[in-house]
């Protein structure tokens, strides 16, 4: 069957998350707003994701396109697939083991047809794990480009982008410097040419997200945060004293990892009272 023209594609790439994916798609099918359509692409799965995904493609005729990588690739390639085939106004983010709120959509949509000055929205994210809500990752409302060097400004995964910007930037960058920071260099090549992002300040996304994570996260990953902050440095000709700004990541990743866990803890409730 024919992949049905919506105005908004959701794209989203999954990796052995049989036991989460079909819970994703749920929060999907609850949503107020209805005029989408899903890309799923799977890099490799070594558990039953595909055969999960199939169902549910089966339950959605015409909805529902699913990619498949001959190997894993890594979430900037198997997203740039997914870009490929979009065929909405707009392209949602979803992660295969995360909730989208019910009004999720209609809200970011509503934004995105009122606000012309904008090309991008995204919400705050809810923190939960097994043993239920824990915190909140909340964004300024009007991040500027200063504040790409000085925070993580957008949550990407529950990010919805006008798809001409989207393609204007040739989506996301294939290079193994940008693993777990790709949403990072993203955001930095949409403001070089103008195409500026809003928050939403409401949380219409759940993340599920091991509360310790933070302190477990690896070093090189660290590193390549560091990476796109000097990039990004370079991309708007700011001040080497911002290099501070880059040295932070790696900074953290020495700190003791009972430390680091209160620090981070300690910021979302500041970020919760703003």
């Amino acid at each position: 069957m024919e992949f049905e023209k919506r105005k908004v594609t959701v794209i989203m790439g999954i990796y052995n998350c049989q036991d989460t994916l079909e819970e994703a798609i749920d929060s999907l099918l609850a949503q107020t707003y209805s005029d989408w359509n899903l890309i799923m692409c799977d890099d490799g799965s070594k558990d039953d994701t595909v055969t999960v995904a199939k169902k549910i493609a089966e339950k959605l005729p015409g909805r529902v396109l699913i990619l498949q990588n001959k190997q894993n690739k890594g979430l900037n390639y198997t997203l740039n697939r997914c870009l490929k085939h979009v065929n909405g106004e707009y392209t949602a983010r979803m992660d295969a083991d995360d909730v989208s709120l019910p009004e999720r959509f209609q809200k970011e949509v509503e934004f995105l047809d009122t606000h012309k000055e904008y090309d991008f929205v995204s919400t705050p994210m809810i923190l939960y794990d097994e043993s239920g809500d824990w915190g909140c990752d909340w964004g300024k409302e009007r991040p500027d480009k200063m504040d790409l060097m000085k925070s993580r400004p957008f949550c990407h995964a529950a990010c919805m982008i006008r798809t001409n910007a989207f393609l204007d930037v040739k989506g996301y960058t294939v290079d193994k410097r940008l693993l777990r920071v790709e949403d990072l260099h993203l955001w930095m090549k949409l403001y070089a040419k103008n195409h500026y992002g809003y928050n939403i300040q409401e949380p219409l996304y759940k993340m599920r997200d091991d509360r310790n994570a933070y302190s477990r996260r690896k070093f090189k990953y660290r590193i390549n945060e560091s990476y796109i902050k000097i990039l990004t440095i370079k991309a708007f000709h700011f001040s080497w004293i911002y290099i501070v700004y880059a040295l932070r990541p790696i900074i953290v990743g020495l700190l003791p990892a009972f430390l680091y866990d209160k620090l981070h803890k300690w910021s979302l409730k500041e970020e919760e009272t703003l």
